[in-house]
């Protein structure tokens, strides 16, 4: 790799994010070309000033030779012709003086979105990698402000308000030194607001909102690191709880940069931030689901309700029927659950009612079978055990079944995908759509429920992966420790490079969380769990008794549960194309969507 290509590839720290404004490296640059699109057109002339603390360090400026002629309108607007660029360096040659030039100096620019896509069109098509400065948009600041002080936010107009000593003219080295000067009135306009440091400038740029902005100071000590923040009010009534990936990115964007009106009523009603950090964004994401059902924030919209899942459970009694219940309870046979919601508990229901037929009458029926039997009877629904029709032995044989099909859900995902083709193959396309939804929620649920229900089985489970490296973070190993579903304790320690059981054993995380369960049928942090146990490299460090999931009708649910993510997919993608939407057009060449 050359230096120019290792320029272009660095990535500013974070770090320097913080540095006081009077300390930071600013190259303020500006580019003419032979038009707007950074994909058809070409620069023709770069002009940059670099400064600090007010002090003009250097200056570069130089014709570009395009490759191509310089449109008449262009001309006229900028004074560049084609004799001017004649013998003028081609971009190759230019490009890795203007990487240099730049360093890790922050970008400035007016309206920087245009010169940036020049600079990175341009990386790109020399193959010098990634071009991402960090940057700062003068016209962005302006319409913070000076808004009302200015009739329009153009180079020539604030030039003209901070009485530049240099007036734009539409040649680079002119408009960068006046946007110079442009950027020192804004920095001292910046100050009046308490923007400080290059982190605040840049905030600021992105603010919508002057009164949430002046309240950033109730984060400004907040760490680059994984963890949960809550906002509470003037009595301390938790508000709302997150987590992040970065404490302090994250919780700088509500003071201005979200401009959905629910995050300005949370700000308006805020008076203290409080953060805990974390080792791993797994424990966050846990703390943050424990705290929301602790306290019910206003303001948090998902999880705030735990006990609204729902369980299907067999009952106890003479003849069973299956129930939706809030909780299942020591006397029910069997259980099935959490389910998210009612309505797909129902969905559930009748789609075990297609092949098994367990009564489906809610009152409790009399061992003697003198009931009057209902219309199920006669659709052959129901073998009617409550007139007497269905002895009690045939119907302890229909329980059995749905005890069986539940250890192996094949014996429920085979008939019901047999009647779902018998149905279509006759006509009935409704029908059998029916049937196919309620088919994926069999598989889905089933087998989340025996997921789940294992996960909840293990004492105790001690499991590890690798986390690659950033130009911010070295490479570490998370370890994570469970106890029957519930998180314990984490660590991220750093790698080292040894075998990762050995770095997991080393670091030997203690309990660090409470692992008292506050409602022992809340699968919510179980699912949170799972998800960071699927992901690729993570190892089983160690296990008490061992950790399995049943074997029998794994393949049938894990094939249904494939088949389902399809049809969704290809659902939505229909979806997209009826209501017009912009989507990828499927065979346009056979012409099979015009």
């Amino acid at each position: 790799m050359t230096s120019a290509t290792a320029a272009a590839a660095h990535q500013p720290s974070f770090d320097q994010l913080g540095t006081p404004l009077i300390d930071v490296t600013f190259v303020v640059l500006d580019l003419e070309t032979t038009g707007l699109s950074p994909g058809r057109d070409r620069i023709t002339e770069v002009g940059a000033v670099k400064v600090r603390g007010g002090e003009v360090l250097g200056e570069l400026q130089t014709l570009v030779h395009p490759g191509r002629p310089i449109p008449a309108g262009v001309v006229a607007v900028t004074g560049i012709n084609d004799a001017m660029v004649r013998d003028a360096p081609p971009v190759e040659a230019v490009f890795p003086t203007v990487l240099s030039f730049l360093g890790d100096a922050v970008l400035v620019a007016h309206n920087a979105s245009f010169d940036v896509s020049f600079l990175r069109a341009e990386s790109e098509r020399l193959d010098y990698g990634a071009f991402e400065p960090v940057v700062v948009d003068t016209a962005r600041l302006a319409r913070r402000l000076v808004a009302d002080e200015v009739r329009d936010r153009r180079l020539g107009t604030l030039a003209r308000h901070f009485a530049s000593r240099t007036v734009p003219d539409h040649r680079a080295l002119h408009d960068a030194r006046a946007t110079v000067d442009v950027l020192h009135g804004l920095i001292e306009r910046a100050g009046t607001y308490g923007a400080t440091t290059l982190e605040d400038l840049r905030d600021l740029s992105r603010s919508t909102s002057e009164k949430a902005y002046r309240r950033v100071g109730l984060v400004r000590d907040a760490p680059r690191t994984s963890g949960v923040y809550r906002f509470l009010d003037e009595r301390g009534e938790v508000l709302y709880v997150g987590k992040a990936t970065d404490l302090r990115s994250r919780l700088r964007t509500y003071f201005g940069q979200d401009p959905r009106r629910r995050t300005a009523d949370l700000v308006r009603e805020t008076a203290e931030v409080r953060w805990t950090t974390t080792p791993t964004l797994l424990e966050a994401e846990v703390v943050e689901v424990r705290a929301i059902h602790a306290h019910a924030p206003r303001y948090n919209r998902r999880s705030r309700h735990p006990k609204r899942g729902v369980h299907i459970a067999l009952t106890a009694e003479a003849l069973p029927r299956l129930s939706i219940v809030r909780e299942p309870r020591a006397a029910h046979a069997r259980t099935i659950g959490p389910i998210g919601s009612r309505r797909v508990a129902e969905s559930l229901l009748e789609a075990i009612h297609e092949v098994i037929p367990l009564r489906t009458c809610t009152g409790r029926l009399r061992v003697a079978q003198d009931h009057p039997a209902c219309v199920l009877k006669e659709l052959g629904r129901c073998g009617a055990p409550c007139d007497g029709s269905q002895s009690t032995d045939a119907y302890a044989e229909v329980v059995e079944r749905f005890h069986a099909a539940l250890d192996d859900p094949g014996h429920l995902i085979d008939p019901l995908r047999e009647r779902m083709v018998e149905v279509a193959a006759g006509g009935r396309f409704e029908r059998a759509g029916m049937l196919r939804q309620r088919l994926h929620i069999l598989a889905r649920t089933l087998e989340e429920h025996r997921r789940l229900s294992a996960l909840a089985t293990v004492d105790h489970l001690v499991v590890a992966r690798r986390c690659p490296g950033s130009d911010e973070r070295p490479p570490t190993v998370e370890v994570v420790v469970i106890a029957r579903g519930r998180l314990v304790a984490t660590a991220a320690p750093l790698d080292d490079g040894r075998p990762i059981d050995a770095i997991a054993a080393a670091a030997a995380p203690a309990p660090s969380l409470d692992t008292e369960v506050p409602d022992p049928h809340d699968a919510e942090e179980r699912r949170l769990i799972l998800a960071w146990l699927d992901r690729p490299g993570v190892r089983i460090v160690a296990c008490s008794e061992g950790w399995a999931e049943p074997l029998h009708g794994g393949r049938a649910l894990a094939e249904t549960r494939a088949e389902a993510q399809r049809v969704d997919r290809q659902v939505r993608r229909d979806h997209q194309l009826l209501a017009g939407a912009k989507v990828r057009r499927r065979d346009e060449a056979a012409g099979t969507v015009s």
